[in-house]
């Protein structure tokens, strides 16, 4: 009844204000990200193509020679580099 003033001062405001815009960015957030959830869902899964499949494309498309493939596989189940060419 005798409390400080009547009604809301400035903080009363700056408070009520900040409360406000931080609902409204929660709710449009939201409201965003279950758009972007449920859109996700009809893009089709990517699969990770392994470095022995990789190599085979290039060498069905014509970019290396059966020589060459050859020797990357071997490198590549061998597990370890090739020495860099001088």
């Amino acid at each position: 009844m005798f409390w400080y003033g009547y009604g809301m001062n400035g903080w009363g405001y700056a408070l009520m204000t900040i409360s406000m815009v931080l609902f409204w960015g929660l709710v449009i957030f939201g409201v965003v990200a279950l758009v972007r959830y449920l859109a996700r869902g009809d893009l089709p899964t990517t699969t990770r193509l392994t470095p022995e499949q990789l190599l085979a494309d290039r060498f069905a498309s014509g970019e290396i020679d059966e020589h060459e493939y050859h020797h990357r596989l071997d490198v590549l189940r061998a597990g370890s580099r090739p020495l860099a060419k001088s």
